[in-house]
């Protein structure tokens, strides 16, 4: 009787749930049919849910246009290589706040998050000035320097690395381990969950950056891919057929690899933050 009980009021929040999912994959639908649409099918009255006819003429005409093949190179690039720099930052940083006691290490951490609240405008002008007086414009060290150090990463790993019991650090110590192989061979296997859940966090937001990369890139061979994409949209014309093919194919690295390690992420997120 429990168990029907149960079934019975879980129902009410499964259907809601599934109608809150299908609002949010409303714009996705709309952009992956509008990818294989004639031009002349996408503001057509009354609105066409389907497509007359498919046709792969948007993706095909919009690849050949520009080198959009130079422009994802490019942002597997910048995103791989952000994605292992602050990866590995963060897992320092983390490690050092949450297993070593020093003098102002708390107020180092308040410091550390504090710079989460600065909107990222506010330090755009400063980072592209000093971006700028090194020589980096329009290169890959403008691109993924910068982006290397961020506070969230460093707190998520602390939050995780508490989690690490200190008996089995003094006993590698006393093992006569270093403390870098503390932290490879210990600390960084017991914190793969973190480490996952920060390396999809960070590739998935440098992946579809583009305000950083629209400051600091001006020509052809530095352009990532939503920097591309940009480059469909005319004064007078623009072709939203090929805009949302070129979309739709940015689309499907991200959710290939939210879906590929999503039970890793979800036990990422809800570890994390178990302790504080």
């Amino acid at each position: 009787m429990r168990a029907s009980r149960g079934l019975r009021g879980s129902l009410p929040v499964a259907l809601l749930c599934a109608a809150i999912a299908a609002v949010f994959m409303v714009p996705i639908y709309w952009m992956v049919t509008t990818s294989f649409r004639h031009p002349t099918e996408v503001f057509s009255l009354p609105i066409q849910w389907l497509p007359r006819q498919l046709g792969f003429a948007n993706y095909s005409s919009a690849w050949s246009q520009y080198d959009f093949t130079r422009f994802t190179i490019n942002s597997v690039i910048v995103s791989g290589s952000v994605t292992a720099a602050q990866v590995l930052l963060a897992s320092l940083a983390g490690f050092g706040l949450a297993k070593y006691h020093f003098l102002g290490r708390d107020v180092l951490l308040v410091a550390i998050l504090a710079t989460i609240m600065l909107p990222v405008e506010v330090i755009m002008v400063p980072l592209f000035t000093t971006v700028q007086s090194l020589g980096w414009v329009n290169s890959y060290q403008g691109l993924i320097v910068p982006m290397v150090a961020d506070a969230f990463g460093v707190f998520l790993m602390r939050q995780f690395m508490i989690r690490i019991p200190d008996d089995l650090i003094h006993s590698a110590r006393l093992d006569g381990a270093s403390e870098l192989r503390i932290f490879v061979e210990i600390a960084m296997p017991l914190s793969w969950p973190a480490v996952a859940t920060l390396a999809i966090f960070v590739w998935r937001e440098t992946w579809d950056d583009f305000l950083w990369p629209f400051l600091i890139v001006s020509d052809t061979a530095h352009r990532t891919l939503p920097l591309g994409i940009a480059l469909m949209q005319q004064d007078f014309l623009t072709d939203y057929g090929r805009i949302m093919a070129l979309a739709t194919l940015a689309t499907i690295p991200p959710a290939l690899v939210f879906f590929l390690f999503q039970r890793t992420f979800m036990r990422g997120i809800a570890l994390t933050g178990l302790r504080g």
